[in-house]
């Protein structure tokens, strides 16, 4: 396996397949590379933890970070290339352009430019990579809508592929993040999957939602219509099994 830090070391032939991450990988990680190795030649992860995505300094500072786990594991999947690269390299001092979604990427103000960085990193590593299918996880069902709209408006020549979720015996879903979660707060945390079950359907979901929660005080509620991305980039899913 290949650790690139810088683009100019960056040479990958068609065929190629992309697993973008931040690293702290977990089953969920595995899946989507699992995914890619089925269905290319050649497998590139990235590892960079994207400041651009962070609007508290505090949160960038506790993302978890073991780059020799992640390497190891990246390793074992049959990862090819990881391109590894430091912030200063993606975003120089004079950095000024930036992908910014409408419709797609609206949030709660908690996550102020959260999906401008998204998007940002994505159109980065599609144009640095230049990958033919790209994995990302049902998971983040507001992520996937942002960046199949970004490749069907500005033509960008790759196929997104969503890999279904992948959750601990409890249900939550897997993520880098939960490490972090008490038991206590593990149980407070899987009242949002389960809102969000209980609403769906629902005349007013909103309400029913926040209803469900049982003490757990979310930053924000809101409903978007997905939908209109379904089209963007089909199929919609890979073929490994949902979890």
């Amino acid at each position: 396996m290949k650790v690139v830090r810088t683009s100019a070391g960056l040479e990958t032939p068609p065929g190629t397949g992309l697993v973008p991450t931040m690293g702290a990988l977990h089953a969920g990680h595995q899946a989507l590379l699992a995914s890619a190795r089925r269905e290319n030649d050649t497998v590139v992860m990235s590892l960079f933890v994207n400041p651009a995505q962070f609007d508290d300094p505090a949160d960038l500072a506790a993302y978890p970070h073991d780059e020799a786990r992640d390497l190891q594991a990246a390793e074992e999947a049959g990862v090819d290339v990881v391109f590894a690269p430091s912030a200063d390299e993606l975003y120089p001092g004079d950095f000024a352009t930036w992908v910014e979604p409408e419709e797609t990427g609206a949030e709660g103000i908690s996550r102020s430019g959260h999906f401008r960085g998204v998007a940002t990193v994505c159109l980065k590593l599609f144009n640095l990579v230049r990958p033919e299918r790209a994995y990302f996880g049902q998971k983040d069902a507001q992520q996937v809508a942002v960046i199949r709209r970004l490749v069907r408006d500005l033509n960008v020549p790759v196929e997104i592929r969503v890999v279904p979720t992948v959750r601990d015996p409890d249900g939550l879903a897997l993520s880098s993040r939960n490490r972090r979660l008490s038991a206590e707060e593990r149980e407070l945390a899987l009242g949002l999957p389960r809102a969000l079950e209980s609403a769906a359907g629902t005349p007013d979901p909103v309400a029913a939602a926040r209803a469900a929660l049982n003490g757990l005080d979310p930053d924000y509620v809101e409903v978007l219509d997905l939908s209109a991305t379904r089209s963007c980039s089909p199929p919609p899913f890979t073929s490994a099994p949902p979890v």
